[in-house]
């Protein structure tokens, strides 16, 4: 029986956050349990999603992983592996078990693996890792029908966890399962007697513990004598190594026939998008503003935020009862004067928000937020007639939604994971996933907080290894949020707004764009460069093709009312679910066939897109043109023609290419105007990123630097052998030799190191003396950070002008000349684009020499938008799958040029945050630490085997 799974409530209680759901009989009513849409609670304590559901019972392994609605929502259930599989994901089931008594539990992320440790008394631990069944639930088996695994490393802590996990359970054979999360370990399952299934070196290693341990009780003499070692295995010849695998890039050029791949950093923007909506009123309605008392807590100054499943069924049903019955052919009809146009607006907008809440059957919970802000109060006497309170009598909604993850998004996302897994490492493919599998890949994925870019990445690691199922365990196991590093733009607002207001300042001014500081060589040098010469001009023609477009739309949506009026669409075509939509990555077929918008979106939110952004782009009362909008044009553009040419919108096509030619010039010039200011803005948004890119970069040299060295003595050791008369002179010269070397080999011959300060990720090593692998000491570091457009943006503009800075003005650019003309003409880096660098170790020259590492910079402009330009075969194609393919990786160096590492940090510093500035990870809420004495001491009261034995027995 599994007896940590019964005990652990009772005794770790106050050490971790573990709750018991005790019913006596099934369905049993329970006055402390509570459940809502994303936690539990039990005796006052909130588990929020994802959390974990155990059995009392330890022998029923039907464990329960919960998701979050902001990861999609859902359920994994985990159970003893049936075939091939371990785990099945339902992404309906969002409600816990009833039935039964259960233990909660918060998850742990582990990076997708989880730890065995298997222990042969105190002094010696053996671990292997495994693929962990949250990720896809698909087990990996060797030619035998064996699960794969492999031996791992442990650190020192772990080392002292094993040994006091077998003192506290009095188990000198024992098992136990270790989770790695956030830099800590932590012991999760004790199994008791448990053995090892595939390793020569585990028995060989057992026997000479046993034999140690026969030594000390009966022949204490011997047992420093005799060597640690079998005799059998003495003279023993090594497993020759495998060569190095030439990893020289095919981007850049050759450099030598020695290079090893050491480290893959790239930065990606997130994939295909539904354009991003806002809706602004002010609401004086009684039942909105209730709504917002009832949330914030009865305070009337106070504002509050709707996110939650249960916050916006709410609002949609206040909303539903202040809607207007007046159709909305009325409503939008253009000769309508007996409202005033604020009235007429403001039903239009509580309609709109009413179909927003009604998009997609139910809430899924990432893509639909509301604030209520109140704006003004008055005093009213108190219900019980004894004085006044403040209560709010008119508040601001906002009402932000869309920015949706697409099919095609998805698709591109994982496409490109495949992508890297056959372009950027060694192999062809397999040669990631056999470094992967063997633990000799250190992958570690980042995202910020915006649904969009957590599915970019979920949907790219399925594609780089190679996963299978849905997003959201994968997302939830290998997808780290860091808003904080990949996320936001406050740093740097005010630079931007500047930047801004001297764009429109060059746009509206009809002149051409103003050289400052630069020549007619270097074309970017100038303020507002990539702009047309003619913007000024073509900002009447976007509104006069923005306002036929928008007309087309309005009469779409009116045959939409009147249909609805008469009778459900949805009678025949149900409704988008934007949950089952995070599984898909082909177009909803049916509502293509029936001629509705794809995707979510109805004729009225369409035509509400378009008449905001028609509003938003051209005060006609005011006669002025706001710039900030032509990005959100372009996207509606793109967004239209990729998705909705079904619906055949006439003069679409031009509108997306006067779009294009003001968007291509606006895009880049909001991140800075000129190349000094575009490195200042992109210095203080991307500085987080920057200085968590060199960390990377700095302990992936360290770490080879150790395995070289290492390597070196171990290839001196082994060509110095000694003669068996030195030997025993060596032996009487030095008596406790043998006793460190048995201490080494009971312990594990190599140990992890302490990781740094700066560098608390959790990590995987290959245990080269137990791996059945022919080059153990081969590892590669992978980092992903997905992010957005503006991160993207900041970081290229860092590369490409860091030279511009005062203290490295006698420097060269990072990026080549060429490149930097290239990018000057690529203007927009779409969805899908990144930047990459790889950074190889040449193993001909010596450690200390620069050129021992180099860099390679590479980038893509993402999402090729050329097939939209197109009328032919092509474009024909792209209009059925919806899908824009990605572009391949462009060099930012000359072939054959080198950029060392100590280069490429000399030239990042100045811009990136300090590595000592870096906050030490948090520990998980609720996680104090290790196990104490006395916790143990606890625990070996409630061990089975502890009733039975001897008092010597250990």
């Amino acid at each position: 029986m599994n007896w940590s799974r019964n005990t652990f409530f009772m005794i770790e209680e106050k050490y971790t956050r573990y709750a018991l759901v005790n019913r006596e009989v099934p369905y049993q009513q329970l006055d402390y349990f509570i459940e809502e849409e994303d936690f539990v609670e039990v005796h006052g304590m909130r588990f929020w999603k994802p959390f974990v559901e155990k059995p009392i019972d330890g022998d029923n392994h039907s464990i329960m992983i919960y998701y979050p609605s902001s990861a999609g929502g859902g359920m994994k259930e985990l159970f003893r592996k049936v075939g091939n599989r371990s785990s099945e994901f339902h992404p309906e089931v969002r409600r816990v078990r009833r039935e039964g008594s259960y233990i909660y539990e918060e998850f742990m992320p582990t990076g997708g693996t989880d730890v065995k440790v298997y222990t042969v008394g105190p002094e010696y631990a053996h671990a292997e890792a495994r693929k962990s069944p949250v990720v896809d639930g698909v087990v990996m088996r060797n030619p035998d029908g064996k699960e794969v695994r492999y031996p791992v490393l442990l650190t020192p802590a772990e080392k002292e966890m094993a040994r006091e996990v077998c003192i506290a359970f009095r188990q000198a054979v024992c098992g136990f399962d270790l989770l790695r999360c956030e830099g800590r370990s932590y012991v999760c399952d004790v199994n008791g007697w448990s053995f090892v299934k595939n390793s020569h070196k585990y028995y060989d290693d057992t026997a000479c513990v046993l034999r140690k341990m026969f030594l000390d009780a009966k022949a204490p003499h011997l047992s420093s004598a005799i060597p640690p070692t079998l005799p059998w295995k003495v003279n023993e010849p090594v497993q020759p190594s495998e060569g190095l695998t030439r990893q020289g890039s095919g981007i850049i050029g050759t450099f030598g026939q020695s290079e090893e791949l050491r480290c893959v950093i790239a930065v990606i923007r997130h994939g295909d998008r539904t354009p991003k909506q806002k809706v602004k009123l002010k609401v004086t309605e009684e039942k909105l503003l209730n709504l917002m008392l009832k949330y914030n807590g009865g305070r009337p100054r106070a504002e509050t935020k709707l996110k939650s499943a249960v916050q916006l069924q709410d609002l949609l049903d206040a909303t539903r009862m202040l809607v207007p019955r007046t159709s909305f052919y009325i409503l939008c009809r253009p000769d309508r004067e007996s409202d005033s146009e604020a009235e007429v607006e403001h039903a239009e907008k509580l309609r709109q928000v009413k179909a927003v809440l009604e998009e997609g059957g139910h809430f899924s919970g990432i893509y639909r937020k509301v604030q209520l802000k109140p704006l003004k109060w008055i005093k009213v006497a108190k219900s019980s007639g004894e004085g006044e309170e403040e209560r709010p009598v008119e508040a601001l909604m906002v009402l932000k939604y869309g920015g949706v993850l697409t099919h095609a998004g998805r698709k591109q996302a994982e496409e490109l994971g495949r992508y890297f897994r056959n372009n950027m490492y060694p192999g062809e493919g397999t040669g990631l996933l056999r470094l992967h599998s063997t633990y000799r890949h250190d992958l570690k994925i980042y995202s910020s907080d915006e649904g969009r870019v957590q599915m970019s990445a979920a949907a790219f690691a399925k594609g780089l290894l190679d996963l299978e199922g849905q997003l959201t365990p994968i997302l939830v196991s290998l997808v780290s949020k860091d808003s904080s590093m990949l996320d936001g733009l406050d740093n740097a607002s005010i630079e931007m707004e500047e930047a801004k207001a001297r764009l429109n300042e060059i746009i509206t001014s009809s002149s051409k764009t103003i050289p400052s500081n630069g020549s007619a060589e270097f074309s970017w040098m100038v303020d507002g460069a990539g702009l047309p010469p003619n913007a000024s001009e073509l900002l009447p023609k976007l509104v006069s093709l923005i306002k036929k477009v928008t007309e087309q739309v309005r009469l779409l949506a009116t045959d939409e009312d009147e249909n609805l009026a008469e009778t459900s669409l949805y009678d025949v075509i149900p409704p988008y679910d934007q949950a089952k939509a995070l599984g898909k990555t082909n177009i909803d077929v049916d509502r293509i066939a029936a001629g509705l918008p794809c995707g979510s979106e109805g004729f009225l939110l369409m035509y509400a897109r378009w008449k905001k952004l028609e509003r938003d782009l051209y005060n006609e009362r005011k006669e002025r043109f706001d710039i900030t909008q032509i990005p959100d044009v372009y996207d509606s553009c793109k967004y239209d023609l990729l998705h909705n040419a079904h619906l055949n919108l006439e003069g679409l096509d031009k509108l997306f290419k006067v779009a294009q030619a003001l968007a291509d010039g606006v895009i880049p010039n909001e991140y800075g105007i000129n190349p000094k200011q575009k490195l200042k803005i992109g210095s203080k948004i991307a500085r987080r990123l920057l200085g968590k890119i060199l960390i990377d970069l700095r302990n992936t040299r360290e770490e080879a630097i150790s395995v070289a060295e290492l390597k070196s003595n171990q290839d001196h050791d082994s060509s110095s052998v000694k003669t068996e008369k030195e030997d025993t002179e060596a032996k009487s010269k030095h008596p406790n030799k043998n006793e460190e070397i048995r201490k080494s080999i009971t312990l594990s011959d190599i140990s992890m190191d302490q990781e740094d300060d700066d560098d608390k990720e959790t990590k995987y090593r290959l245990d080269p003396k137990y791996a059945n692998v022919k080059t153990p000491e081969r590892h590669v570091r992978t980092r992903l950070y997905f992010t957005s457009e503006s991160h993207i943006h900041s970081l290229m503009n860092v590369l490409r002008y860091c030279n511009l800075d005062e203290s490295l003005l006698e420097e060269e650019s990072l990026v080549c000349y060429n490149a930097l003309q290239r990018l000057y003409k690529t203007k927009e880096l779409d969805y899908m684009s990144y930047i990459v660098l790889r950074m190889f170790e040449n193993t001909e020259v010596d450690l200390e020499d620069p050129k021992r590492f180099r860099i390679e910079l590479t980038f893509s402009r993402g999402a090729d938008l050329s097939p939209l330009e197109k009328n032919d075969s092509e474009a024909s194609s792209l209009h059925q799958e919806h899908t824009l393919p990605i572009m391949g990786p462009e060099r930012l160096q000359e072939v054959g040029s080198y950029l060392t590492l100590e280069k490429m940090e000399m030239m990042i510093r100045p811009f990136a945050m300090p590595a000592e500035d870096f906050p030490p990870p948090a520990t998980p809420a609720g996680f104090s630490g290790y196990f104490s004495k006395s916790v143990l001491e606890r625990l070996v009261n409630l061990w089975p085997f502890h009733k039975h034995a001897h008092s010597n027995g250990k």
